[in-house]
């Protein structure tokens, strides 16, 4: 329900002349509209996703093998498009920066919308950090430059794409959806080399674990195993969810955000069936099931590198700074809008003359640069960013069910197919999400709650008494409040 008791203060008083307080707040705060269309908006939404299809998700097989990956990867291609619908049809509804933390607000209050804005940017601010050390991984293993992984090769990813960034929100925009078409086009010259040595038998070759409940060839650690693979089955689609952040600089956005949310998630599920397929089919479950460079490993199965696989693994770099470049984009949209609202300290929501939130930007990359450095554990790390993504995603779902519920008569360009139906699927599958990442990484869930403890504990004893009642989000719930006040009379 929408909480209407928790004070709200007015911007403070930063401009003078005839401008009041409120415009000038929020001028020095405004993103560059327009920059984006259909085009750029559905290569974010793959870019946000790509580097999943060329490694981690393998990981699934030695949780589930290849039946349990694949009724994983199947659920989760289920929960995503669900969600995905439910997202259009709200940010249609809130076309603003502010993406899940504001349809949060306006369904579950002023708590809903920090819990969910907080968890999505657990994501988004691990995520990058952990994808920089694939990075530094690759550039060693491909001999680039003679350089080693480590804090040097994280420093200039974070320098170098942040710089981008800051330089304009339809650059960076356009630089990731080049990045992004090689990562693609390799993906598919992948898929046709490998279904080219492609062998049923191969599929199924994990030994099965004895005395486990449901065990079989195609399950060979049980039922259990489609289960614990969830979490590597949302490798796929890790973050197509995060398009709506572009609301503010996207043109048309009730129109165009539905339809390009809809468009990449048509082609991360193509991409996702012949990546999974083709690999396993080529080489055998068993021996991608842990290594770094399954794509790689799937086209040289005697170990001998081929003109396909080196493009492939060039090509696997691409894919990480596609999705590195794209997270950061979402990281600093998010803290713009809860710094905008007030949630945060309001000087991260400041924007340059170029129209980027240039704080948002790069106090989230020093601190993905910190944990990277000093951790150099990457997959903990996506683990806690996979942690805080599917507690986002339960409430994001949620938040269209209520607002379904209570508000029918709102104004909607675009509506959800299957209603609340779709909703709940995705509300569903995204709690079994949740409890399977205590399957995988305990530590890692238990790391992503105490980051919440302290973020909720700052909200209660500070932030919640000074929210900004003229920043759009906050202004779309107080106007939901007043109609109801206004019905009720």
């Amino acid at each position: 329900m929408a909480d209407r008791t928790e004070p709200q203060s007015a911007p403070p008083r930063t401009g003078t002349g005839s401008a009041s307080p409120e415009d000038t707040y929020l001028e020095r705060r405004s993103l560059r509209r327009g920059s984006a269309g259909p085009l750029l908006l559905t290569g974010l939404g793959v870019a946000y996703v790509v580097s999943g299809d060329f490694s981690g998700w393998n990981n699934g097989l030695a949780h589930g093998g290849f039946g349990g990956l694949a009724i994983a990867a199947v659920l989760m291609g289920l929960m995503y498009t669900c969600l995905v619908f439910a997202l259009a049809e709200l940010a249609s509804v809130l076309p603003t920066a502010g993406g899940g933390y504001g349809f949060a607000r306006r369904a579950l209050g002023t708590w809903g919308g920090f819990l969910t804005g907080t968890a999505i940017l657990i994501e988004y601010v691990l995520a990058p950090a952990a994808i920089s050390i694939f990075i530094g991984d690759y550039v060693e293993s491909l001999g680039l430059f003679g350089l080693h992984s480590g804090w040097p090769v994280y420093l200039a990813c974070f320098v170098l794409f942040i710089g981008i960034h800051l330089w304009g929100v339809g650059e960076a925009l356009r630089f990731s959806l080049v990045v992004t078409a090689v990562a693609v086009a390799a993906l598919l010259v992948f898929a046709l080399a490998a279904f080219s040595d492609f062998h049923v038998d191969a599929l199924d070759d994990i030994p099965v674990r004895p005395h486990a409940f449901g065990a079989s060839s195609w399950l060979p650690f049980g039922l259990l195993g489609i289960w614990a693979a969830f979490p590597f089955g949302m490798w796929f689609f890790l973050g197509v969810e995060g398009v709506p952040l572009a609301a503010e600089e996207t043109r048309d956005p009730a129109r165009v955000l539905p339809r390009a949310m809809a468009a990449a998630m048509g082609v991360l599920l193509l991409l996702a069936l012949v990546t999974f397929t083709a690999a396993t089919g080529a080489r055998g479950s068993a021996a991608i099931r842990s290594v770094g460079d399954p794509l790689v490993q799937a086209l040289q199965p005697h170990g001998t590198p081929t003109a396909v696989s080196r493009i492939v693994n060039y090509a696997g770099l691409a894919g990480l700074v596609a999705s590195f470049f794209s997270l950061i984009f979402a990281g600093s949209r998010q803290l713009f809008a809860l710094s905008r609202a007030g949630y945060l300290p309001r000087f991260l929501s400041l924007t340059s003359r170029r129209k980027a939130p240039y704080l948002g930007l790069l106090v989230p990359g020093a601190l993905g640069f910190a944990l990277a450095a000093a951790t150099g554990d990457g997959a903990r790390m996506l683990n806690v960013a996979v942690f805080g993504a599917t507690i986002s995603y339960a409430l994001m779902a949620l938040s269209h069910l209520v607002l379904r519920r209570r508000e029918p008569g709102l104004h909607r360009p675009y509506r959800t197919p299957g209603g609340m139906v779709t909703s709940s699927v995705a509300l569903v599958l995204a709690c079994a999400a949740l409890v399977a990442t205590f399957l995988v990484d305990k530590d890692a869930a238990l790391i992503a709650l105490g980051v919440y403890a302290v973020a909720l504990l700052y909200f209660a004893c500070y932030s919640r008494h000074r929210l900004v009642a003229a920043a759009p989000e906050e202004e779309f719930a107080a106007l939901a409040a007043a109609e109801a006040e206004l019905d009720r009379g």
